[in-house]
């Protein structure tokens, strides 16, 4: 089969790999249909994850048909159209058992974390995939979900929902300001509503993705190279800051941001990946009794959120703004590396040049 293989920091090739097989009971193989680029590829692809290694298939989001099983599946079958979690499951373990799914202590990949597609094991981004403990790590799709509908859930939309929104603690009535529009910053905008936040504002630097920011339920946008910015913000509040600050980027700068947003008492829920370290003012921070939270999404809300896709109560379709076939990989890649210029969200990769 053809696959994305990275080579390294800033070295990867759309080549031959070989197809992969049933390696474990729990076992099946995927026939990818539709897969995407998140902005976790981008930082491998920087070396800021250095447990990928050289030879890798990356990717962790994806859509398929299944083509074959291990003798231990039993709720999904050949022919199954599914949804692949970006976060393997055993169902089993004592961290799975409360549903810490992202620390699942299952033998695959390595013990005690459950992303292990594209980053332990070959991923997604192929045109077949082998995905551990089916049973749990994948879903059955609605009929009237469309592929591209269903790959936002791999990934970007629980991680917004549960470690920005629900991590957050967003309440009802709350002003919440999410930091970076980008998928995972929409993907946190589009379900704070579904925690009855009050006031959402947007910021970011991309005029764009700030236009964007208002189709998935925005209140309000803030640009962030305004010298006045902050002020912007708070005149969005009562003057004191916002409730819960949802940092969404992954930078230093950004997360500090968060920090100079949030209220006494508020929350700051960081989603962003950080490959720098980042100075926290403990000094200044106890007394202003904020919470901070982090982590890595468990994906026990994606059955949840794929009902109410099914439902269209989430436009998940408005996060596909450009699209591929699996053959031009490298070009997805360059597109969505260049999104401030190309204005993309998520690209959709198919293996066929059918949009559905």
């Amino acid at each position: 089969m053809k696959a994305l293989i990275y080579h390294g920091p800033g070295d990867m090739s759309w080549s031959e790999a070989p197809k992969p097989q049933v390696l474990n009971p729990g076992d099946a193989i995927v026939r990818v249909e539709t897969t995407t680029i998140c902005g976790t590829d981008l930082h491998i692809l920087k070396g800021d994850v250095p447990a990928v290694q050289p030879g890798r298939i990356l990717g962790h989001e994806g859509v398929g048909t299944v083509v074959e099983v291990g003798p231990g599946v039993h709720d999904i079958t050949v022919g199954d159209r599914v949804l692949i979690s970006c976060i393997k499951s055993c169902g089993h373990c004592s961290n799975c058992r409360v549903g810490l799914y992202s620390h699942c202590l299952g033998e695959e990949g390595q013990s005690g974390i459950g992303w292990i597609l594209g980053h332990l094991i070959d991923g997604t981004q192929a045109e077949y995939a082998r995905i551990p403990y089916a049973d749990n790590s994948l879903h059955k799709i609605p009929e009237n979900v469309s592929n591209i509908e269903a790959v936002m859930l791999s990934d970007i939309l629980p991680t917004g929902f549960e470690i920005g929104v629900l991590a957050g603690r967003v309440n009802p009535g709350d002003v919440v300001a999410v930091i970076g529009a980008g998928p995972v910053g929409l993907a946190a905008v589009a379900t704070a509503g579904l925690c009855g936040a009050g006031t959402i504002v947007a910021i970011d630097r991309d005029t764009n993705r700030l236009d964007q920011a208002q189709g998935f339920g925005a209140t309000d946008t803030v640009n962030s190279t305004h010298v006045d910015w902050q002020s912007q913000v708070l005149a969005l509040t009562d003057g004191e800051g916002v409730d819960v600050a949802i940092e969404a980027v992954g930078l230093p700068e950004t997360f500090t941001m968060a920090v100079d947003l949030a209220r006494q008492g508020g929350r700051i829920a960081n989603i962003g990946v950080h490959g720098a370290s980042v100075e926290l003012a403990l000094q200044d921070l106890w007394i202003r009794n904020i919470g901070i939270t982090m982590g890595l999404v468990n994906t026990n809300t994606t059955p949840m959120l794929l009902k109410l896709v099914a439902q269209h109560k989430i436009p998940v379709a408005k996060f596909a703004t450009h699209f591929f076939t699996l053959d031009r990989m490298i070009h997805a890649y360059d597109t969505f590396a260049r999104a401030s210029e190309t204005k993309a969200l998520k690209v959709i990769i198919n293996r066929a040049s059918a949009l559905a």
